[in-house]
């Protein structure tokens, strides 16, 4: 099967998101999570909270809210008058009148949206679960950088980097294009000048930048250009995207390394732009179908 035959049948079934977990969930956090329980009112460990940082989903790691964005509501559990881009799905609650607020990444109950009740001036309440919830203070925030990457099918690139240590999230999205907001199908038109891309938020403590460029060489085809194996187009170039001076001379250094060696290396190194988050259904992939890259694997090179 194509892989543009296995996105229809994606959008076709609708899936269900159950990602990757930083850590096993309690049953307590299961009943919430995954069971779409509401936790007890001012119970919850951020209700009464003002840190500076980011608030993560509990289950899978995605950066959800910023504190800025938090209000104190008084009605029991944290809220929130705007969300992260691309960060939170919403659909019909099961009682046929709310509207229930899911990790966009991997579909995580964190609890429900109201609008028109005139707490703040954008007049929206995400009504969120604490036990949904990791946070990541400010000053752990300043430590962490972020690398983008394209080379071919993000499914297989997202995996690939998944399981290295020191990564703290990673997002299938769009990248140097001209098109706002693209969509699948858009990229797929040849008409937006995106690629299909990763965005990596890693600790330079645990894991270097330079060794997540190595790897990005070792695992996809930097000889092909516009297409990887079996995928053809120009959204599936090989790309780094670099948000640093200091990354910008790892590639080109790594470049260069490589056609010393014989590779004819056809990998554009671009400063880094907007990065689209693709949609929910492209987020962990392949941990969701338990499947392995078709077109993905090391090859050291270095």
């Amino acid at each position: 099967m194509t892989r543009f035959a296995l996105i229809t049948s994606l959008l076709l079934t609708a899936m269900t998101a159950t990602a990757q977990k930083p850590a096993p969930l309690t049953a307590e956090e299961r009943r919430v999570i995954i069971g779409k329980g509401t936790e007890a009112p001012f119970s919850g460990r951020y209700y009464d909270f003002d840190e500076e940082g980011t608030y993560r989903c509990r289950q899978c790691g995605a950066a959800l809210y910023r504190s800025e964005d938090k209000f104190d509501a008084g009605c029991g559990w944290p809220s929130f008058d705007d969300e992260l881009p691309g960060a939170i799905r919403r659909q019909r609650d099961a009682d046929g009148r709310r509207t229930e607020i899911l990790c966009a990444r991997c579909g995580a109950h964190l609890g429900h949206v109201f609008a028109g009740e005139g707490f703040t001036p954008k007049n929206l309440r995400h009504c969120v679960n604490s036990i949904s919830l990791t946070f990541e203070p400010k000053s752990a925030e300043q430590h962490e950088q972020t690398a983008i990457f394209a080379g071919g099918c993000f499914w297989g690139v997202e995996y690939m980097f998944s399981r290295v240590p020191g990564v703290r999230s990673i997002e299938a999205g769009y990248t140097g294009g001209h098109t706002e907001n693209p969509t699948y199908e858009e990229v797929c038109s040849h008409t937006t000048g995106h690629a299909e891309a990763v965005r990596i938020r890693f600790d330079p403590a645990q894991v270097s930048y330079e060794t997540l460029a190595r790897l990005f060489f070792e695992i996809h085809d930097t000889t092909q250009a516009d297409g990887q194996g079996p995928d053809i187009g120009d959204q599936y170039r090989s790309e780094l995207f670099y948000t640093t001076p200091e990354q910008r001379e790892v590639g080109e250094r790594l470049i260069g390394e490589l056609r010393a060696k014989g590779y004819d290396v056809v990998t554009r190194i671009t400063p880094a732009s907007h990065f689209w988050p693709a949609e929910a259904y492209h987020q962990n992939y392949y941990e969701r179908k338990g499947q392995q890259p078709y077109c993905h694997s090391r090859v050291r090179r270095f």
